[in-house]
């Protein structure tokens, strides 16, 4: 079975990232973070995003988001998502778990981004004394099905929940997907993202994410907050630095550039050669495709790993690592499998 396209996780680290982690790995370096790799992965972050934050580097998206999470909201409130955020259903209750009791509400709109009328709707609610109240927006940049929110739609889903005094976090685990189709980085501080994770293990770093903390208030014993939850890299430059080798290289920007092409590529071979049609428009580096299961098993059984999502479609994720070879080989064999 190959897994070229069963996510853009099943790619290994990009040869900036290798580099950068045996040149951290050289020597001796202080501890917990206190270290120069550290320190400058952390100002590439904050220069990409031309704002002032505190940053600090943990283990998986996962962790980086329920933690997040549990700064923006009491036990007895709720984070607005949209119902097929990682959040809500790729994380096993860890906003939950992070949040003691946190609770999370799922909201729909068309390919992963939140319809602004369906949250006004929630906003407008009575709050009673029975449910978890909204007390934070989830956003997630880009979506989960491959969706990038333009400036102007963040807008209009961050302006009304901020004027409530809520607090709005952004999943950017694709991040790097989002800017390569467009989307300014600068913006997201200045359209008023309290907490944002930056994606490192999906951009080709390993397993690293970046919890940037626009508001200082939240970085209140922050440390703290990560040594319990086991979120603290004693030798944490060897975390950082395949952030680093991917920031200072511009390989973050390129190996997304180039998956959000080969995701192009496909999805056009896909759509003019093939029996199928596209489930969603391809804005990042995924690739929907609504294929019955019959079909489906047969790209399965030609050696393609992809798998069914959450709305019936068959999903396909493209890489920093994928080849022009491998994208059309794929496209054959979808045409063979209808």
């Amino acid at each position: 079975m190959r897994y070229d396209f069963g996510s853009d996780n099943t790619a290994g680290m990009a040869p900036a990232a290798m580099q950068a982690l045996i040149a951290a790995n050289e020597g001796y370096a202080k501890s917990y973070g206190a270290d120069d790799v550290t320190a400058r992965a952390a100002e590439q972050i904050r220069q990409r995003l031309d704002a002032d934050a505190e940053i600090r580097f943990v283990f998986s998206g996962t962790a980086a988001n329920a933690i997040a999470l549990s700064m923006l909201a009491y036990p007895h409130e709720a984070v607005l998502a949209h119902h097929a955020a990682h959040v809500c259903t790729d994380e096993t209750g860890a906003p939950g778990f992070f949040g003691q009791g946190v609770g999370l509400i799922g909201l729909p709109g068309e390919s992963g981004k939140i319809d602004p009328k369906a949250m006004a709707a929630i906003l407008d609610e009575t709050e009673v004394g029975h449910r978890q109240p909204p007390a934070a927006l989830s956003l997630t940049q880009a979506t989960e099905y491959g969706g990038v929110y333009s400036e102007e739609e963040l807008r209009h889903l961050i302006e009304p929940v901020k004027a409530l005094g809520y607090g709005v976090h952004m999943d950017g685990a694709r991040l790097a997907n989002a800017a390569a189709g467009g989307f300014d980085l600068t913006q997201i501080a200045r359209l008023g993202v309290d907490i944002l994770v930056f994606g490192g293990a999906k951009a080709g770093a390993g397993g690293v994410e970046a919890l940037v903390m626009f508001d200082h208030s939240l970085a209140r014993r922050i440390d703290n907050r990560l040594k319990q939850a086991g979120q603290t890299a004693s030798k944490s430059r060897l975390l950082a630095a395949p952030m680093l080798g991917l920031l200072e290289s511009e390989a973050w920007e390129t190996g997304a550039a180039h998956a959000n092409l080969m995701a192009r590529r496909l999805a056009e071979g896909v759509a003019l050669r093939s029996a199928f049609v596209l489930a969603h428009p391809v804005e990042a580096n995924t690739v929907f495709v609504r294929m019955p299961v019959r079909a489906h098993k047969r790209v399965n059984d030609a050696g393609w790993a992809c798998y069914r999502f959450d709305d019936g479609s068959v999903r396909f994720v493209c890489s920093w690592a994928t080849t022009i070879e491998a994208v059309d080989e794929l496209i054959e064999a979808v045409v063979a499998a209808g």
